[in-house]
């Protein structure tokens, strides 16, 4: 088994050094390669503006972060949220917890204050073992976790970017995003590689 593992991890770090997200994101001293992955969605959807408040999940090591407050500029806001600690980005307020914890989400409600909340984003991920029954359900808490986030706060007609492992039983958690947004979008960008079951939904225009 040790053996086996240590090969996977010797073609994954292959691979990772061969990638030329990788080494565009090294190049412009990008935190990681998810950048592109939401620049892609951004030019095709259009999801951030000047001035918008826009909370980060699952944000370290801060890509995500990077992108949207140059998007926003600095009339907008961005939260940040990560159970790791995140290294600090100009303009991007940091909160450091578990997001299924109540003392996570009463701190969130402590800085959103009376903010309109114009987008969630949720790049979160569980630790991968390769093994899709164990991955998949777990990416589907967090997609559950993120969403009950998105219905909390944001504001009426605003967005909601979650990535999730699509498998057996997600077309459940399409229903909810269906049912309470106006538009519901599958996106798989250029940047998410074909074998990774990786997925970005896009749910616009909150019904609160």
């Amino acid at each position: 088994m040790k053996k086996k593992r240590s090969l996977s991890s010797k073609i994954w770090l292959y691979e990772h050094f061969k990638d030329p997200y990788v080494k565009k994101s090294h190049r412009n001293n990008l935190r990681s390669r998810a950048w592109f992955k939401l620049h892609s969605i951004n030019i095709k959807y259009n999801l951030f503006k000047k001035g918008m408040n826009v909370i980060d999940l699952g944000s370290y090591p801060g890509s995500w972060s990077q992108y949207v407050i140059q998007s926003i500029g600095d009339t907008g806001t961005v939260i940040s949220c990560d159970i790791n600690v995140m290294d600090v980005i100009p303009g991007v307020h940091f909160i450091q917890g578990d997001v299924f914890s109540i003392k996570f989400m009463n701190n969130l409600m402590k800085i959103i204050n009376d903010k309109n909340i114009d987008v969630v984003i949720s790049d979160m991920s569980p630790k991968i073992t390769g093994i899709s029954c164990i991955d998949i359900p777990s990416s589907f808490l967090l997609f559950q976790s993120a969403l009950k986030i998105a219905l909390k706060i944001l504001s009426h007609n605003g967005d909601f970017l979650v990535k999730v492992f699509q498998g057996e039983g997600w077309e459940e958690l399409l229903k909810i995003l269906y049912k309470n947004f106006s538009v519901v979008k599958i996106c798989k960008p250029h940047a998410s590689r074909s074998r990774s079951r990786e997925v970005f939904v896009l749910a616009k225009y909150f019904k609160k």
